[in-house]
């Protein structure tokens, strides 16, 4: 897997876009993505971009930064169904869904991209084929909420982090943002603990677990992979589900 992208001064949608198509993006294409009427916003750490129940009339690419799709119960526990990294369009759906049945906020400060529907529809039917991308891309994104059921639902904490850690350092990879198996790991232990379904405590003693394996280092919330077959194979890590073309997937 590479950890750069000879393509990481592109625009981070078609970036992404470009990672999952199966086919390959004529310029005009790609130039239609780029000029896609974005309006851009600066939006600080731990802020909702979008809240369940809310009924948008735009969707959002995210251009930096990372962001979380959550659902709470009432009693305020949260739990975390997914993390958006660079190029991602986590709210995709409210394009043809009305009212959103989840939230999404940030977990890093954050550049978002907001688009209004309209000017999405005028693009897919200009480009029909970027109506098959998109699709693919929603797609995926419940894809990976499927596996991340199957990992809190059935996995071993250790299993559990082992998996989310193989996941980050892929998807950032895929646009550049992983270079030699480390990336910025922003989440606080009680995050990652939501993210997880185990308690902040549990989620200290498993990082410590993973260190002494020699599997990983953390330090100032930065994550770097010493031994990649070994974190895999401690979590079962397939990286099928995240549907990425042309990447070199060990």
């Amino acid at each position: 897997m590479s950890g750069t992208s000879q393509h990481a001064d592109r625009h981070p949608l078609l970036r992404k876009l470009e990672g999952i198509a199966l086919f390959e993006l004529t310029a005009e294409e790609r130039a239609a993505i780029e000029a896609m009427p974005m309006q851009p916003a600066l939006i600080d750490a731990y802020q909702d971009i979008v809240r369940e129940g809310d009924r948008p009339g735009r969707s959002f690419a995210i251009l930096s930064g990372m962001a979380s799709t959550y659902k709470s119960t009432r009693a305020g526990k949260r739990q975390v169904m997914s993390y958006h990294v660079a190029g991602d369009v986590p709210d995709f759906q409210s394009l043809h869904l009305q009212t959103l049945d989840i939230s999404i906020a940030t977990v890093t400060p954050c550049r978002i991209g907001f688009v209004q529907h309209d000017a999405v529809r005028a693009l897919l039917r200009a480009q029909p084929r970027l109506g098959e991308v998109f699709w693919r891309a929603t797609l995926i994104d419940a894809a990976i909420v499927r596996e991340w059921t199957l990992n809190t639902g059935r996995r071993d904490a250790y299993a559990r982090m082992a998996h989310l850690f193989c996941e980050l350092i892929t998807r950032l990879g895929a646009v550049g943002l992983a270079p030699d198996f480390s990336c910025d790991l922003p989440m606080t232990q009680p995050e990652l603990a939501d993210a997880l379904g185990i308690t902040p405590v549990h989620v200290n003693r498993t990082i410590r677990d993973l260190k002494a394996a020699g599997l990983i280092s953390l330090r100032s919330r930065h994550l770097v992979v010493h031994d990649w077959d070994g974190l895999v194979a401690a979590a079962e890590f397939d990286p099928t589900y995240l549907h990425l073309r042309g990447q070199d997937q060990r």
